[in-house]
Formats: structure tokens, C-alpha cells, sequence
């Protein structure tokens, strides 16, 4: 199995605040000498997992001359390890607003899954040049307008176990892309859980205000069906954002799969698109 961890650029890695936050900062090559004055990437991991699933992603960011924050929230990967039957949907936030401190500068947010809902609910207020999720989890409003089946809840206990991935393949995930997952994945918040996911048991998880929400956004979502090819639509109608729906994509497939790169190039033409001087 391929450990993609293993194949990083060189980078400088810190531990933030008090909570020991593991932040890995990868610098951007200067191709052709950028001259505009680019923010800085911060990507928020999802859940179960950390830095360490972005690590197909980072390479290409940099080699276009983007300096990456990769962070990991509290008790993920290699951050310090704490009580999780306590940590919350509120402490998450705390936790990239620390890192969003550390960059010195607004940064464009890139949140996957429950990182992406977290990064809807700092975009609300934080500072940011441009907000990006990734097949994000729904908000409140989302989740009225198009729900979920009754049947497909179930009831959170003390914590979230890692997820059992039995199957060796899927229709855009390798037999070594699983692997590698599995090597990593982590128990999670049970608390944070209840607060965004429509199938624990909450009906009415966190609400995003979209019209706090001013900086440039794009919403990308991995689509296997027409309901949630609409919930994408609706998300990014919510946001004011672009939108691009990927048919036949896995949820964590968009990451780490064999079709990862076609969310990398729809992200890179965005930010290319909005880093261009206004003319």
C-alpha cells in the first residue's frame, strides 16, 4: 500500500495553542515569479480523519504557487489527544479560527465534509478571501428543503467509531486508496456529530446564515443521485457560490480516489480565476 503521507514536499510543522493543534505549512513554489499577492490555502480535514487526507491534494497546490495550511483539529492525527466524549461542534471552530489567527492574513478556507460545514458556520463571521467545501455536511436549511429518510437515522452513543470500510473497492475508490484510509481513520465526537449530522438523531442541526456569508465561494459535491445533485444546488445557492456537481464520485472518493484530480483542476481554475488582478 501506498502511503501518500510519505510522498509530501518538505514542510515546516507546528503545534498551535493550547489545545497542541498538529498544523503542517507547505510553502508554494514561485513559478514564473507571481507577482499578486495570493492568500494563503487553510483546508479543515472531516471527520474521522486529518491532515493526512489532503495529502494527494497539497502537491499540486503547490507546485501552482499556493502556501498550504493543513491543519487538524483537536485530537485528530497527530494534534494531542483529549477527551472525546467532551469535545464539541464549538470547540472545532475555535480550533480553525486559532489557525486562521496563525496565517497571519485572511485565508481562503477548503473544508471536506464536516469540515465543510464547519467552514460555512467561521465564513459566517471570520474575515476570509474565498470559501471552498467539499461535498460538505448540509445545513438545517438544506436538509428541510430535501431530508433524508427517516430510516436512515441512527442514535450517537458516548462517541463515533471509526468507520469499518469492507469493501476493497468502489466505483472511483482503488483497493489502495481504501487502504490507506483505513490506516488512519479515528474515533470522533459524538457531541460535534449530533450538531451537523441529519442521521444522528438531530432534526435540526446547525443553521447557516448565507447572506453573512461575502467572500467568493465554490461548492463542489459528489453526486449519485438527483436528490443530491439538489442538495448541492441548494448549498451553493445558500453560499451565493459557484457550483459543480461530479456524477458518479464517492463521498471521500473526491479526495483520495482515482478521480481526485478533476476536484483539484475544478479548484485551481477557481482560485485562478479569482486571484486574477481586476482589470
Amino acid at each position: 500500500m501506498r502511503d501518500y503521507t510519505k510522498s509530501l514536499p518538505d514542510h515546516t510543522v507546528k503545534y498551535i495553542g493550547e489545545q497542541d493543534l498538529y498544523l503542517e505549512i507547505f510553502e508554494g513554489d514561485d513559478i514564473q515569479a507571481i507577482s499578486e499577492n495570493r492568500p494563503p490555502l487553510l483546508f479543515v480535514h472531516g471527520a474521522y480523519t486529518g491532515s493526512w487526507m489532503w495529502s494527494k491534494y497539497i502537491p499540486h497546490f503547490v507546485q501552482q504557487g499556493w502556501t498550504c495550511y493543513v491543519m487538524n483539529l483537536r485530537s485528530h492525527y497527530k494534534s494531542r489527544v483529549q477527551d472525546m466524549t467532551r469535545v464539541t461542534f464549538e470547540d472545532y471552530l475555535e480550533d480553525i479560527q486559532e489557525i486562521i489567527t496563525e496565517c497571519g492574513e485572511p485565508p481562503i478556507l477548503i473544508g471536506f465534509s464536516m469540515g465543510g460545514i464547519l467552514s460555512q458556520k467561521l465564513a459566517e463571521s471570520a474575515p476570509l478571501r474565498g470559501l471552498v467545501v467539499i461535498d460538505s455536511s448540509l445545513s438545517q436549511e438544506i436538509l428541510r428543503s430535501v431530508p433524508y429518510a427517516e430510516a436512515d437515522r441512527i442514535t450517537p452513543g458516548l462517541i463515533v467509531p471509526a468507520p469499518v470500510r469492507d469493501e476493497q473497492t468502489s466505483i472511483d475508490e482503488s483497493a489502495e486508496d481504501i487502504a490507506f484510509q483505513c490506516k488512519y481513520l479515528a474515533m470522533e465526537s459524538s457531541q460535534a456529530f449530533s450538531t451537523f449530522s441529519a442521521f444522528f438523531g438531530t432534526k435540526d442541526v446547525v443553521s447557516i446564515n448565507g447572506e453573512s456569508i461575502t467572500c467568493p465561494s465554490l461548492v463542489i459535491k459528489a453526486v449519485s443521485s438527483d436528490e443530491e445533485e439538489l442538495r448541492g444546488r441548494l448549498t451553493a445557492k445558500q453560499l451565493h457560490a459557484e457550483y459543480a456537481g461530479l456524477w458518479h464520485t464517492t463521498h471521500t472518493g473526491l479526495l483520495v480516489g482515482q478521480r481526485y484530480m478533476e476536484t483539484v483542476e475544478i479548484i485551481l481554475e477557481w482560485l485562478r480565476r479569482k486571484s486574477e488582478p481586476s482589470s
